[in-house]
């Protein structure tokens, strides 16, 4: 048997969000391959005309729109009113309790304006746990009759 043959790159679940009932996100977990991959890709070659050497660095922007794309496929229960809790928001004459749809632009807008969501993010997706499917446990012990 070879590693290689067991290995998963993505893989995605359903991960309630703490503290906002009912608003859960569906991510998906990324290999070391696929965020070096995202990395480079979003980085980009500067020329220093003092030292006339290229400089890498990276395009926080583009980075964080396809993090976005790559973690987040999709979410449900998220109110308008947990918005407040997120980011900066003006309700006026909304609905608190209608939901946000989820779009791949509302996504990059909540990732990008709300660091208690991208830290969440980064935490979460990265964490193997968040992704493993449950084994069911062999039944052990002695049946007994209840009455």
């Amino acid at each position: 048997m070879e590693l290689k043959s067991l290995l998963v790159d993505s893989k995605t679940a359903w991960v309630d969000f703490p503290g906002l009932d009912g608003f859960s996100i569906e991510l998906a977990n990324l290999s070391r391959k696929e965020l070096v991959s995202l990395r480079k890709k979003c980085t980009v070659s500067k020329f220093d005309r003092k030292t006339r050497i290229f400089n890498e660095e990276l395009d926080e922007g583009k980075f964080v729109d396809e993090f976005t794309s790559a973690t987040v496929k999709g979410w449900k229960g998220l109110k308008l009113g947990y918005l407040e809790d997120l980011i900066l928001v003006d309700l006026k004459g909304q609905d608190r309790e209608s939901e946000m749809p989820y779009s791949s632009e509302n996504a990059k807008i909540l990732v990008e304006n709300s660091t208690e969501f991208d830290n969440w993010l980064n935490e979460v997706v990265f964490d193997l746990e968040n992704f493993r499917s449950p084994e069911q446990k062999p039944v052990t012990g002695k049946t007994q009759n209840v009455s």
